[in-house]
């Protein structure tokens, strides 16, 4: 570089600080100031010898980064501190005792935390990455704006690819959809979740994104005409109520029309919303309210509202803190426009999201971000699922929309939309959500899949005998009860595990066979399982019974026989022999609530696995046709034949459930009905479909229906009820 270059480039880094402190959201004291000179000049320093592949001075990209989370994201001065020196330690000579040392602990912590993120795997798989974004949320428990400054380093990254070769475009973009863009959104950072989103759909898919920003660009000019004339329309009404506003027009992301275009299987002309009128309004804290209503009034006396499509985010603010109302309403040429009414307060938490929201945070009162923070930390002490399932259900609540619900007492509880009585139960209490046996939703009994809406009233009923099963997945919808009940499902296989090993020894002693490593090993080959809890397991059940194990001693006793089977089936010594783990062999595909065994074939557009996310569509000729949940042609087919469409999932037979109708006949005395009902709900993994009981002159009939996972559990349950006093006869029908 030239002489004339570096003093050049050396300016710049100068107006870099300078700028820093001008657009800085927070009001900076001389402390703070001084603190940001001190992390500057060391992190101008430290990354001197430094360039970028485009060639600029590494220290471009802190400050860029630091510009972000002062001015975009407004947080203190020690997060800008930090976000100028987030890349010392991992890049330079500086260690984090030095940082620990110049700035003290707290400074020290988070840049050990965007250290730590930046040590992951970055050539990673999709379940190493799902691990690594495990990881990093664990960084939210020492200091949110670790994450926080770490998405505003990934927006910069973003923001500077072109350099970049294709594959590490796609990469890096992939990865900020995946992970980067939801928790922006759950942090209420919009704008950068719009921005990333943008970004991502840039790299992944550069031709759509191009054709929707010039379709944007090429239809300016009219949205600009359009908010003029709807403002000419009110403009007199709101002045005349003394009001002091601002009327913009914002118009939809690129991500956000895209997805449109894909859900709705419409083109970027047909989308009927591509862009919101926003109108500020100036208030103090205590009239906000009034006057958002007001507002609301005078539009929409000029315009007519869509009922449906209104809104109330200041009554019930979403639990990013996030404040506005929303109406939807017939525009000067017959178009729908939503139209957002917010305060300045309001919209600087939807600008700025976390920091603005802390500013204007008052007294103790609950944050709907801490209750968040509460919930993950809940979610991540209890991640026993895999790391795939763990981000796919965390990503599920992060996106979803929001419902308002009531306690039987009035409280309101805010739930993903989609949430079901177990959901709410779980979000009241751990206890509450596995001991529920049932619901009432204003006042009416439903069942625990039945969906909730907003102003719904839940009541859950408990009880102390309930325990959850394993339908309870299919029902609850948040990370917080699935991973609950996941857990509960887990203590229980656990407890018949330890019944089934003690079962199995039982039984092998009687063959004169031990129970050790060996003979475990050996079974664990035989049945073709995975773990020796496998084993267990499915002897505490039943599912391998008394002629499967003679089946095993058989083959034991024939020494080349075993020899040949254990040669070709497993290595002799397995890994896996003491972990704790239940495998599902995905080997059955069932339809509808009633999980039916019906015909089906694999549709040839998405090729589906046993395993993957599936449904079923009824096809013309062909029978049921078996597509994938993301299949291509999917958002077609459900919108086009929702009446074909069947919902499917994969089981493992040898854990399914299935129906038996039992006829009790004998002597009819008090406290009959109370015992059989005792018998079947003692008999483990039983559960009583129907029951009813007739008596004629002292002669009973009862006719039980039983849910039971095999066989030999119903014909054990059919003997205990025989043996009970008054009862003579038992027959299955």
């Amino acid at each position: 570089m030239t002489e004339l270059e570096i003093l050049e480039e050396n300016k710049r880094i100068a107006q870099g600080y300078k700028d820093l402190l001008k657009i800085s959201y927070q009001t900076l004291t001389d402390e703070d100031k001084k603190l940001i000179r001190k992390a500057f000049d060391i992190a101008v320093e430290a990354h001197a010898p430094q360039r970028r592949k485009s060639g600029e001075a590494y220290i471009f990209h802190p400050i860029a980064v630091a510009k972000i989370v002062a001015k975009q994201i407004g947080l203190d001065a020690s997060a800008i501190a930090a976000a100028l020196l987030h890349d010392v330690v991992e890049d330079t000579e500086y260690t984090l005792d030095d940082i620990e040392r110049l700035f003290g602990t707290t400074i020290a912590k988070i840049v050990d935390g965007l250290t730590k993120i930046a040590h992951l795997k970055k050539d990673a798989d999709i379940s190493q990455q799902a691990e690594n974004f495990r990881k990093m949320l664990l960084t939210l428990n020492e200091d949110i704006r670790v994450i926080i400054i770490k998405i505003a380093d990934r927006l910069h990254n973003m923001q500077t690819m072109d350099s970049m070769p294709d594959y590490k475009q796609v990469k890096i973009a992939s990865e900020t959809l995946y992970i980067y863009a939801p928790i922006a959104h759950r942090l209420g950072l919009y704008n950068i979740k719009t921005e990333l989103e943008d970004l991502g759909l840039k790299y992944t898919e550069p031709d759509v994104f191009n054709d929707i920003q010039q379709s944007i660009k090429e239809s300016k000019e009219e949205q600009d005409q359009f908010i003029a004339d709807f403002a000419s329309i009110i403009d007199d009404s709101l002045k005349k109520e003394g009001l002091e506003y601002t009327i913009k027009g914002r118009p939809k992301s690129v991500f956000s029309i895209r997805r449109k275009m894909l859900k709705q299987n419409v083109t970027f002309d047909e989308v009927y919303d591509k862009f919101a009128v926003r109108i500020v309004f100036r208030s103090d804290r205590a009239n906000e309210k009034f006057l958002a209503w007001k507002i609301y009034s005078i539009v929409t006396d000029h315009f007519r509202p869509n009922p449906v499509r209104l809104r109330d985010w200041i009554s019930s603010p979403k639990s990013t803190g996030y404040e506005a109302l929303h109406i939807t309403v017939m525009g000067p040429d017959g178009r729908w426009v939503e139209v957002q009414i917010r305060s300045e307060r309001m919209h600087e938490i939807a600008e700025k999201g976390y920091a603005a929201h802390y500013k204007y945070k008052q007294g103790d009162q609950e944050d709907g971000l801490d209750v968040w923070l509460n919930r993950l930390q809940d979610a991540l002490e209890n991640a026993d699922s895999s790391a795939i399932d763990f981000v796919e259900e965390f990503k599920l609540n992060l996106y979803s929309k929001e419902i308002f619900v009531f306690t039987p007492k009035g409280e309101l509880k805010s739930l993903p939309k989609g949430a079901t009585p177990l959901d709410f139960a779980f979000s009241i209490h751990t206890e509450v959500g596995l001991k529920t046996r049932g619901a009432r939703v204003n006042g009416k009994l439903v069942p625990l899949s039945h969906e909730l809406s907003s102003g719904d009233q839940v009541d859950i009923i408990t009880s102390e005998n309930q325990k959850p099963t394993k339908n309870w997945l299919d029902y609850a919808t948040t990370a917080r009860a699935r991973q609950k009940i996941k857990s509960a499902l887990k203590d229980d296989q656990k407890d018949l595990a330890l019944e089934g090993k003690a079962v199995l020894n039982r039984k092998l002693r009687s063959l004169k066979i031990p129970l050790d490593e060996k003979s475990i090993n050996q079974m664990v080959n035989f049945f073709k399982l995975k773990t020796s809890h496998d084993l267990f397991y499915r002897v505490g059940l039943g599912t391998i019974d008394n002629k499967m194990i003679k089946e095993y001693a058989n083959s034991r006793s024939n020494a080349l026989y075993s020899f040949i089977k254990n040669k070709i089936r497993k290595p002799k010594e397995n890994p896996d022999i003491h972990k704790e783990e239940v495998t599902e062999n995905y080997d059955q595909l069932v339809f509808g609530k009633d999980q039916q065994k019906l015909d089906y074939s694999f549709s040839k557009c998405c090729s589906p696995l046993p395993g993957d996310s599936v449904f079923g569509f009824v096809t013309v000729t062909e029978g049921i046709k078996v597509h994938k949940n993301n299949c291509p042609n999917a958002i077609s087919m459900q919108s086009k034949f929702a009446y074909r469409i069947m919902s499917a999932k994969w089981i493992d037979s040898s854990q399914q459930e299935y129906r038996a109708d039992v006829i009790l006949t004998g002597i009819d005395r008090m406290g009959l009905v109370q015992e059989v009902t005792r018998v079947i709900s003692e008999n483990m993994h039983v559960n009583i479909r129907n029951i009813s009981f007739t008596s004629n002159d002292g002669i009973f009939k009862g006719e039980i229906t039983v849910v039971v996972p095999h066989k030999n559990m119903l014909v054990k349950l059919m003997e205990n009820l025989n043996k009970l006093n008054g009862i003579d006869k038992v027959t299955r029908v």
